[in-house]
């Protein structure tokens, strides 16, 4: 069990958080930190809680005890659509994307900008503010108008991140945003994630596998293994080997009787 230490940069403060779903204990005793201009990277195997701790964060589940804190307040996230009003975004492997929309469109999903009382879109706007929010964290789309479904992988990972970024993230959790990608594209989002980091305004979690990347990209690491986090450590006193060594120690086979 890790323990937490005060910080008044903090973003989001996860403090004791247990979840059970029937006989499995999914989550035990998690205490977690996020900072304003922090990017944490939360790795372990399948299995080990990532995917239940997330849908804690974003108000998918309720923990069954702990306390969460945002900001500096206690608070409980009644739903998804309530953790998104305070500024809690989440980036899927799927991205969500509409492929047949325009970028400036996809930007604006759900979101859109209507001219009242008639409710027509206002296209000109939001290609503007698409321009800018692309502009102002680096992605490089040549045109807003282009479809979705047009673009490379990264370019659509990328598009995926402004979104939460222009709908004023104050966390954004991103979920394995580099697998699949070839060395390029994961170096765009890479490249990215450091920009946002950077500017100072976000905090960030990055669930990942390639323990090279998050090494490099992260401020801090977690290991959660077995419903607990066992190790938090800032990325540059951890290495690609320990880190390897740790998440696969439990798999080792003893040595044989008589060697």
């Amino acid at each position: 069990m890790t323990q937490t230490t005060e910080n008044p940069d903090d973003v989001i403060r996860a403090e004791h958080i247990s979840k059970r779903f029937g006989p499995v204990q999914a989550l035990r005793d998690i205490n977690l930190r996020v900072a304003r201009g922090e990017i944490l990277g939360l790795i372990g195997d399948n299995g080990a809680g990532k995917s239940t701790l997330i849908k804690i964060l974003t108000g998918f589940h309720q923990p069954d005890s702990g306390r969460l804190l945002f900001e500096g307040n206690e608070t409980r996230f009644k739903s998804v659509v309530h953790a998104r009003s305070l500024g809690i975004e989440t980036v899927f492997q799927d991205l969500a994307l509409v492929p047949d929309l325009p970028v400036y469109l996809n930007l604006h999903l759900n979101k859109e900008l209507v001219h009242r009382p008639l409710p027509f879109l206002r296209r000109a706007e939001m290609k503007r503010r698409a321009r800018e929010s692309l502009d102002r964290i680096g992605i490089n789309i040549p045109s807003v108008t282009a479809e979705v479904g047009s673009l490379s992988g990264g370019q659509r990972q990328a598009i995926a991140v402004a979104r939460s970024v222009h709908s004023d993230a104050k966390l954004l959790l991103l979920d394995e945003p580099l697998a699949a990608m070839g060395a390029k594209e994961g170096g765009q989002i890479l490249r990215l994630l450091d920009r946002l980091k950077q500017q100072g305004d976000l905090a960030i979690i990055l669930i990942a596998h390639n323990y090279s990347q998050v090494v490099d990209v992260c401020d801090r690491v977690n290991l959660l293994q077995h419903g607990e986090i066992t190790f938090d450590r800032p990325s540059k006193d951890t290495s690609v080997e320990e880190l390897l060594s740790l998440v696969h120690a439990e798999y080792r086979l003893p040595p044989a009787s008589g060697d």
